[in-house]
């Protein structure tokens, strides 16, 4: 078994998903569907099974999205997803309920365009945490992944049977499926430099996964090499030859990857991300950003746009 695989049998456990498929939404000619935002650890996400719709977020460009396209949005943020030509008269959408799903769907026109719509929450202790490390807005293309692609399928056709249990089997069969689209992602894109190394490997996993569960605590080496069950020489020694820097540097860098994230994505007061990562002030903060990343907050506040594009056009088959 390779590392890579290591480190997505240990990432196993921080992917357990618990998905609430919401709403089955047939939709046609000119429409407009609001979502508010989810609660904390909870992230949003629409299925394409047809047609094709944007998805407006405020300060966001928009996400165009076809049939086989999956957009999450791990922060839950508040969204419209619309059909046709805004500057017409929006059509009227009707509510009903059926085996446990709400059904909305466009009077006056055939649909043309089908959604799948819900939230999910990772279950774990780490969960949250992981949803903080992804971008704000992910595109996931089922195309190419056949696996996934039939799980879709199958979902669409259980929500849309009349029969016993439907809910709780498209249920499950969306937990597969989002499990399989967040381990491509990592895979893709780690959460943070030599994560996946560091999980695959006994002596740093369980030390690596404690700075993540806790970034803002003062870890010390001796606590870090007890929870790894090694010498504090070792876990140096094996952080070293992982990632290529001491367990303090990763637990840096850590810090502040989940800083940058936050700082380009929210709207989180400065002072409030630097407790919650560990620093002291915003002016320690700030100036750990320009060592690190060359840059000031405010300027990393204004790139947030670009850095949203390129993560909602990621491409994953």
């Amino acid at each position: 078994m390779s590392e890579r695989d290591d480190a997505l049998s240990l990432l196993a456990p921080m992917l357990r998903v618990r998905p609430e498929l919401q709403d089955l939404c047939r939709f046609g000619g000119d429409w407009r569907s609001e979502h508010a935002p989810e609660a904390t650890g909870w992230a949003a996400f629409h299925i394409v099974t047809k047609g094709t719709c944007s998805v407006e977020r405020q300060g966001q460009p928009s996400v165009l999205l076809g049939a086989g396209d999956v957009l999450l949005l791990p922060h839950g943020d508040a969204h419209i997803a619309e059909g046709g030509n805004a500057r017409n008269p929006q059509r009227s959408i009707s509510v009903s309920q059926k085996n446990a799903i709400r059904v909305k769907e466009t009077e006056g026109a055939e649909f043309d365009t089908e959604l799948i719509c819900g939230r999910l929450h990772l279950e774990s202790a780490m969960g949250d945490l992981l949803l903080r490390l992804l971008p704000r807005a992910i595109v996931l293309r089922l195309n190419g992944q056949q696996t996934c692609g039939h799980l879709a399928d199958a979902i669409r056709a259980e929500l849309d049977a009349d029969r016993a249990g439907a809910a709780a089997i498209a249920r499950d069969l969306a937990s597969a499926m989002f499990i399989m689209l967040l381990r491509s992602h990592l895979e893709a894109e780690p959460p943070a430099r030599g994560l996946m190394a560091l999980l695959g490997h006994r002596e740093t996993a369980k030390a690596a996964l404690a700075m993540l569960d806790e970034p803002a605590r003062e870890w010390s080496l001796d606590e870090l090499a007890s929870i790894a069950a090694v010498s504090r020489a070792t876990l140096v020694r094996a952080f070293r030859r992982i990632c290529g820097v001491p367990p303090w540097a990763f637990l840096t860098e850590v810090r502040l990857g989940i800083a940058r994230n936050r700082i380009i994505h929210t709207a989180d007061g400065l002072g409030q991300i630097a407790a919650d990562v560990g620093y002291q002030s915003e002016a320690a903060l700030s100036r750990a950003l320009q060592r690190h990343f060359s840059i000031r907050p405010g300027a990393l506040r204004r790139s947030g746009e670009a850095v949203f594009q390129a993560h909602a056009s990621l491409n994953i088959g």
